[in-house]
């Protein structure tokens, strides 16, 4: 198996041939993984899953499919360029229902806690994705229209812009999320719920909520997921700095791993601890705590 730069890969864009039985795997699984998350999202109603987590499974789904491609022609520029650009930026689909998760679990739990209002999470996070998603798509058309390296190479620092502000957003949502939780256990408000909105005050109860298995199961799943794309953005980030034929995006192995399994993991741990159900399930059972 190639899996780094060798001289007889000089004119495959890669640096190295894609594995086919790798590529064919991960075909295999996203596909399934995607297929999965949209019975879910019907399943439990929560339909902003489907332009989030299941736009992410066909991103992947068409960027593996790309790779398998080159793995039988691994010179063909048209099947690189496809794989590169989708691989890219389908994670920040799923980037954003982690965010829109968050805000819904705030909602319920108690405004109060969050250094953002519910709706915010929402509002903030998904447009600053929505900006990465853009840039790294211009990059993407710049890199993929450049008849030149150097062309090529700039369309590139664009893409790597983007991935640095999508890695920006999801450092500052775990802060928020991590520091959210410890004030909701210790019970340490950042506002009184005097000064909630009427809209966040309409949901908060007068004792706080019950840490129970399904709060918990959330936070594991939200926890897990939200680790995995930020190890993910962080190889990117290091790859495309790196530049087009630098060792990081030269090795299949590095991509192999900190991408693909990367995301796999992410998009399998939200269909084992999956936020419809889990919300639905918390706002069911929403017992306040004394």
């Amino acid at each position: 198996m190639a899996t780094t730069r060798e001289p007889n890969n000089s004119h495959v864009p890669y640096n190295y041939v894609p594995t086919l039985w790798i590529c064919t795997t991960f075909v295999i699984l996203f596909s399934l993984t995607g297929a999965l998350h949209l019975i879910q999202a019907v399943w439990t109603k929560r339909w902003w899953l489907l332009p989030t987590v299941v736009i992410c499974a066909i991103g992947e789904i068409i960027g593996w499919s790309g790779r398998l491609w080159s793995s039988k022609n691994p010179t063909m520029l048209t099947a690189f360029l496809m794989q590169i650009s989708t691989t890219i930026f389908s994670p920040s689909f799923m980037a954003a229902a982690l965010f829109i998760t968050l805000g819904y679990m705030a909602n319920r739990l108690g405004p109060q806690y969050s250094r953002l209002g519910p709706r915010l999470y929402t509002i903030i996070f998904c447009t600053v994705d929505l900006v990465s998603l853009i840039v790294q798509a211009v990059g993407g058309g710049a890199a993929s229209a450049a008849t030149t390296p150097e062309g090529a190479e700039r369309g590139g620092r664009v893409m790597l812009g983007g991935i640095i502000v999508q890695l920006a957003a999801l450092a500052l949502y775990s802060f928020l999320a991590i520091e959210f939780l410890i004030r909701f256990y210790t019970h340490k408000p950042i506002r009184q719920v005097s000064e909630l909105t009427d809209n966040e005050n309409k949901r908060v109860s007068p004792e706080r909520q019950k840490v129970d298995r399904t709060l918990k199961l959330l936070i594991v799943g939200l926890s897990l997921s939200t680790a995995l794309l930020f190890i993910r953005a962080v190889y990117r980030t290091i790859e495309l700095s790196d530049g087009w034929n630098g060792r990081i995006i030269s090795t299949q192995t590095y991509f192999n791993v900190l991408d693909g399994l990367a995301v796999l993991g992410a998009m399998l741990t939200l269909n084992i601890l999956h936020p419809g159900y889990l919300l639905n399930r918390m706002e069911s059972n929403q017992v306040p705590q004394a």
